[in-house]
């Protein structure tokens, strides 16, 4: 019975897990200028070990959640899809962390301000971030990923 749950959350977890040569808790510099759009949410794995997605808006049509890291590496901006953001990054020998968010208060569908409160939580209470090249993942306590994939940073 626990080989074959042990396989299941194995497979579950395998677009998850970060590859052995991702970089983790990468200093903010390496992501000057960059922008990162949120691709795919995993929920906490459920009692079973199953590894949900959530369901996100993506494509610009769409109004997708976004990131942007500004060009001295001391702040973030980005977007909700319905409300603007920023934050201030703060760091240390471990990496960086993220404080001091504040977003605009437009009016959002019910759904969209839902996902828009759940997203600002995650962002305010990540444990880790994991940098793969072109992806991104930030890892919550709850075990929830914001997975997050690099665009072309129009902004600089």
């Amino acid at each position: 019975m626990f080989s074959s749950l042990g396989i299941v959350l194995l497979t579950g977890c395998a677009n998850v897990i970060p590859p052995c040569n991702a970089k983790t808790s990468p200093p903010s510099s390496e992501l000057r200028n960059t922008k990162w759009e949120l691709t795919r949410w995993n929920l906490a794995p459920n009692s079973g070990g199953e590894v949900r997605t959530r369901q996100i808006p993506q494509g610009e049509a769409s109004n997708p959640i976004h990131i942007i890291f500004d060009t001295n590496g001391q702040r973030i901006s980005g977007s909700t899809g319905c409300n603007r953001f920023t934050a201030q990054l703060e760091e240390d020998a471990r990496g960086f962390t993220i404080t001091k968010i504040v977003s605009t208060k437009m009016a959002c569908t019910p759904q969209r301000n839902e996902l828009e409160n759940d997203f600002l939580y995650e962002l305010n209470d990540y444990r880790s971030i994991v940098r793969n090249g072109d992806q991104l993942l930030m890892i919550g306590a709850d075990r929830e990923v914001l997975s997050f994939t690099q665009r072309p940073n129009n902004n600089k």
